[in-house]
């Protein structure tokens, strides 16, 4: 990936990007199948009527050989991934590489800046050539276990354009920071601080509008879903809190992925729910308003805006343990490098391992703040739907059900990996605490959506 903008923005925002978490389940049980959605069958044969509780989350025996295999190697990879790519930057280190990108820019251009435009694309584009292999098994595997769809030649179209917009934020950050560095060489992570915040920002701001359209087809989920904006209105006036219609989208995942998601983005007048169309082409319509009650609850209670918050502390600390790591660093091996300060273009490699070392060991963290935030949302779905929809408990369960199915949700993993890896509580447990959530008959408030 475009290591600086993964690196910053990442750190900084945890839970802005949509991301489907790494699926977890507890207690797993191998069985008959579910009900779960057959592709292909109208609507309404898609989604019978059931006479049975969806009290946990079960899988048939190929599905769950399927789920466990496909995890496995997901967590196995994530791992892999850090690995390599400390060893792509030690190696870039050592061996004198980015040195060399750094005489290679200085012979071409005598202004620092334009040297910048040189140095950075050829750093970032070493590393992410590099990385490339576990990206390109990563979605072979995604095409062998049929949650990918998405042909080799747009793939790699997609990891161009990551590569041209990842290295040109990547590039805005770069100058800022050196810019910033040759002013303040004791402050400059402080003053780098305060001009990355904005910026980040504001490429959140625009995500919606500029990024997100590069990647993925959208449009208003009214066009072809009349009915279920109609019935998410209903939702969001309930709330207090109504959504325009026309920042209600529809994403056409179906083209490139079979997974289900859906998610908030944006910020401001950007701010919008998305759902993708292979989550409604797996559930009904009663189960596509428990994800969307899910996706509101982060809207209302301004999960973006505490994850900017909270993601801002973050990069500050980060910046000043990145300061104090880089001097130590470069004091120990510069001359080993070649790399004659703080202020030099080739002391950004050493900026960018000492960041990923602390993106790894702050994950747990920031995940574990995320699963807080996406119980809240869980709470919240099942209180807005609750009186609208029939059944909303086992409404709930069931769609968690069908994900699971659908999405090959790991049956059992370990306690380190949910702890380390997942944004999202386990999912056997958002099923179970679904089904089971019921503050109403026994005489209790609610949390969030009072009578």
């Amino acid at each position: 990936m475009f290591l600086l903008l993964s690196c910053l923005s990442a750190s900084a925002f945890p839970r802005l990007a949509p991301s489907h978490s790494y699926p977890a389940q507890t207690a797993p049980s191998r069985s008959a199948p579910s009900q779960a959605p057959i592709p292909g069958l109208p609507k309404t044969e898609r989604t019978p009527p059931r006479t049975s509780n969806t009290e946990q989350y079960t899988l048939s025996e190929d599905r769950y050989e399927k789920a466990v295999a496909y995890s496995r190697a997901g967590y196995t990879l994530y791992f892999v991934s850090y690995a390599v790519s400390f060893a792509v930057l030690m190696l870039i280190l050592r061996l004198g590489i980015a040195a060399k990108f750094r005489d290679f820019a200085e012979r071409l251009a005598a202004r620092r800046w334009l040297q910048g435009f040189i140095f950075v694309p050829l750093l970032l584009l070493a590393c992410d050539i590099c990385e490339l292999p576990i990206r390109l098994y990563w979605h072979s595997l995604s095409l062998r276990y049929e949650q990918s769809v998405q042909r080799w030649g747009s793939w790699f179209l997609d990891w161009t354009k990551e590569e041209i917009v990842g290295t040109l934020f990547a590039l805005i950050l770069t100058l800022v920071l050196f810019a910033v560095m040759r002013r303040s060489p004791r402050r400059w992570w402080l003053f780098f601080w305060f001009a990355a915040l904005p910026i980040l920002l504001g490429i959140i701001y625009i995500g919606p509008w500029v990024i997100d359209p590069l990647f993925n087809h959208f449009e208003p989920l009214e066009n072809e879903h009349p009915q279920l904006v109609a019935d998410i209105q209903t939702l969001t006036q309930h709330a207090g809190v109504p959504i325009p219609r026309d920042r209600i989208f529809l994403m056409r995942a179906s083209e490139k992925s079979n997974r289900m998601n859906a998610y908030v983005t944006g910020l401001g007048a950007s701010k919008r729910v998305v759902i993708w169309d292979t989550t409604l082409q797996k559930t009904s319509n009663s189960e596509a308003l428990s994800v969307i009650g899910h996706e509101l609850g982060h809207y209302v209670l301004g999960h973006v805006w505490k994850g900017f918050l909270f993601g801002a502390v973050g990069l500050l600390v980060a910046l000043y343990l990145v300061f104090r790591g880089l001097h130590w660093s470069l004091d120990r091996w510069g001359q080993d490098w070649k790399i004659y300060g703080t202020e030099d273009w080739a002391a950004l490699a050493s900026f960018l391992l000492l960041f990923q070392i602390l993106m790894f060991f702050a994950a747990p963290v920031v995940n574990g703040i995320s699963r807080l935030e996406e119980h809240a949302a869980d709470v919240y779905g099942l209180e807005i739907i609750h009186g609208i929809v029939p059944n909303s408990e086992e409404v709930a369960a069931h769609t968690f059900q069908i994900m699971g199915e659908s999405d090959l949700e790991d049956p059992n993993p370990s306690p380190f990996i949910t702890f380390w890896l997942y944004s999202h509580p386990p999912l056997a447990e958002r099923l179970v605490f679904a089904h089971s959530y019921d503050p109403w008959s026994k005489g209790q408030a609610p949390q969030y959506v009072k009578p």
